[in-house]
């Protein structure tokens, strides 16, 4: 596997958004600065990366036009006290907790934690700012928290919210924010990325480009996972089917196990279910039946992963259960 990709807080470049950083700038500098910004697009393109830029501008880092309309230094104090999550105007809320692990939301403890926060003058730099990575996981508790403080827009604060769904979000909560749309990138912008920052083959970049469907850096991501091994066993699995080899089905089942076994079972979900749907695809346009078996399918393997997160299922059930679908419909 490759090494994982860097957190976007240490991430100093960002490709393909100029657009949505000139227009950011142009606010800033003309004193029009919108109080919260809604950032959104698919996850892994670009989002994360942006906020921390342009905090990093509010915070006081002057321009480095090296890295673009929002760069800024590495070596900048702010810079620095950002990376090492020091800065005393800056506050994030996301679903990792102090414990080094993912919580199932951002807790409404969390969320509260803006108001105080937005209360104070700002300590050391001309704005305070705020990140919530992402606006999607906060609880309805924390999602009126949220609410709460956009209504009574704080002086001098800037919260930047980023969303891969945004279409879930309260309502009340997108109409108080100036949205920026961030478009996923092409194929070959995303292959180049991989290619310079992953220690991926060419065929295996363009693999890593395609699943990720434009995102940059959930092709990082991908490629950190292990995601064309990954895919290739999926692949063997639909190929095998309706009979497929029990030793590869359990030696699939072993990967289940241990610290990145949840990791392995949802990324092996997610490319056992893009490929569903593309067979089934191929299927209809070529006029064959049987599609409703691999719809039943499809939606186990969007359901399993859900399930077992939530009610704490055994992943390798879940699996055979998902495997008993697929030779169905294989059958069908």
């Amino acid at each position: 596997m490759a090494e994982a990709p860097a957190h976007p807080r240490e991430v100093f470049s960002l490709r393909g958004h100029e657009a949505a950083e000139s227009a950011f700038e142009e606010a800033r500098v003309r004193g029009r600065l919108h109080h919260a910004w809604l950032l959104t697009g698919p996850e892994g393109v670009g989002k994360a990366t942006f906020a921390y830029r342009a905090a990093r501008r509010l915070l006081g880092a002057p321009p480095y036009p090296a890295f673009g309309a929002l760069g800024a230094s590495p070596e900048h104090p702010v810079s620095r006290q950002i990376i090492a999550r020091s800065h005393p105007d800056l506050l994030v809320l996301e679903r990792l907790g102090e414990d080094g692990k993912l919580r199932k939301a951002i807790p409404v403890d969390e969320a509260r934690r803006l108001s105080d926060f937005f209360a104070k003058s700002p300590a050391a730099a001309p704005h305070r700012v705020a990140i919530i990575d992402a606006a999607d996981d906060l609880n309805v508790n924390a999602a009126n928290a949220v609410l709460k403080t956009l209504e009574e827009p704080p002086a001098r604060g800037v919260i930047l919210l980023i969303s891969h769904s945004p279409g879930g979000l309260l309502a009340t909560i997108r109409s108080r924010c100036r949205r920026l749309a961030f478009q996923p990138l092409d194929e070959a912008a995303v292959t180049a990325f991989v290619q310079q920052h992953a220690d991926a083959n060419p065929e295996d970049a363009i693999r890593l480009a395609r699943m990720s469907k434009g995102a940059p850096g959930k092709a990082l991501s991908l490629a950190a996972a292990g995601a064309v091994g990954v895919d290739d066993a999926a692949k063997e699995i639909l190929t095998g089917l309706p009979d497929l080899d029990e030793g590869l089905a359990l030696s699939l089942a072993d990967r289940f196990r241990g610290g990145e076994g949840a990791a392995q079972f949802n990324l092996l979900f997610e490319r056992l279910a893009e490929r569903v749907h593309a067979h089934a695809m191929r299927l209809a346009a070529e006029g064959h039946g049987g599609l409703d078996r691999w719809a039943a399918a499809w939606e186990t393997l969007q359901r399993l992963p859900r399930e077992v997160e939530g009610v704490n299922l055994d992943r390798g059930d879940a699996f055979f259960t998902a495997l008993s679908d697929l030779r169905a419909a294989a059958r069908a």
